[in-house]
């Protein structure tokens, strides 16, 4: 049994606690509101922006996850999460002399292609946006703590309560046709096993990269993805939106290296993971 702290136990992070719990871990999650409903968890009221909230927390853990995410879509927010957040977390570790193994997600917005490459953990980094530039800045610290440390670089994540992708399709406006722009994402259940079967690696261990890209196999174009969607949903196709020469074209991304290790999606594609979320939808 690990003694693991979850530091940002929301929706991903909560499904994550009551996994490890079932394998008989002793989980602690930090969360500014924690749930009524505990799930074997032990939950921890903390705001990680206000380092004094951080001062009693115990230390002695051999696994961090560090699933913090920011409340908003904006610069101020997500310098809360991967600058203070962050900063204030490492210190209180540091200063007790505590050293535990991290795991800390990331996102592949740290990559800044857009010619529809594929890219990989060995891909040059250089983001175009700010969410990108600190999410590519809190990777830097976690290794730089340890070396041994890991970072997973999850594409965009559905599931159950994520609907932006659904609604799109019902509204039924213009979608970039061509050039293809393409998508990457990958399940919710998809994420808590990635962070289980890479946990579960380093326990056994096994020899690990620092970086790990977290992607399904389905990498595909816009235009395929919300098409399939409304055909599904029984609305009318998407427009082709009008788009000039110039038009970028996103990235694609492989997860070779997480495949190689032996990991096996429980939903490789969109096509696998939509279809109870279509029933869903069809029933709110």
């Amino acid at each position: 049994m690990a003694k693991i702290l979850i530091a940002g136990c929301g929706d991903v992070g909560t499904s994550l606690g009551t996994a490890l719990v079932e394998k008989g871990h002793y989980v602690v999650g930090l969360r500014r509101h924690p749930p009524v409903e505990k799930m074997g968890i032990h939950f921890i009221a903390v705001d990680l922006t206000n380092p004094a909230e951080l001062t009693e927390l115990e230390t002695d853990f051999d696994q961090v996850f560090f699933l913090a995410a920011p409340s908003q879509h904006d610069l101020p927010a997500y310098r809360d999460v991967y600058d203070s957040g962050l900063k204030n977390l490492l210190y209180r570790f540091s200063k007790s002399r505590h050293n535990p193994h991290w795991i800390s997600v990331s996102s592949t917005s740290v990559y800044g292609q857009s010619d529809g490459e594929w890219v990989d953990e060995d891909s040059l980094t250089e983001p175009r946006r700010y969410n990108g530039e600190l999410q590519l800045l809190a990777e830097q610290r976690v290794l730089a703590e340890n070396k041994g440390n890991l970072v997973v670089r999850f594409a965009g994540i559905y599931g159950p309560g994520r609907k932006r992708m659904l609604r799109m399709a019902v509204k039924g406006g213009p979608i970039q046709y061509r050039p293809p722009y393409y998508t990457n994402r990958i399940h919710k259940e998809d994420c808590i096993g990635v962070l289980m079967f890479l946990l579960e690696k380093r326990l056994d261990g096994k020899k690990l990269y620092s970086h790990y890209l977290a992607s399904d196999d389905g990498s595909a174009p816009m235009w395929e993805v919300v098409s399939w969607l409304a055909k599904k949903l029984k609305c009318r196709p998407p427009e082709i939106k009008q788009v000039d020469k110039d038009a970028t074209q996103n990235k694609r991304c492989c997860n070779k290296r997480l495949k190689e290790l032996g990991y096996s999606f429980q939903y490789p594609t969109y096509k696998e993971g939509y279809p109870q979320l279509i029933d869903e939808f069809n029933n709110s």
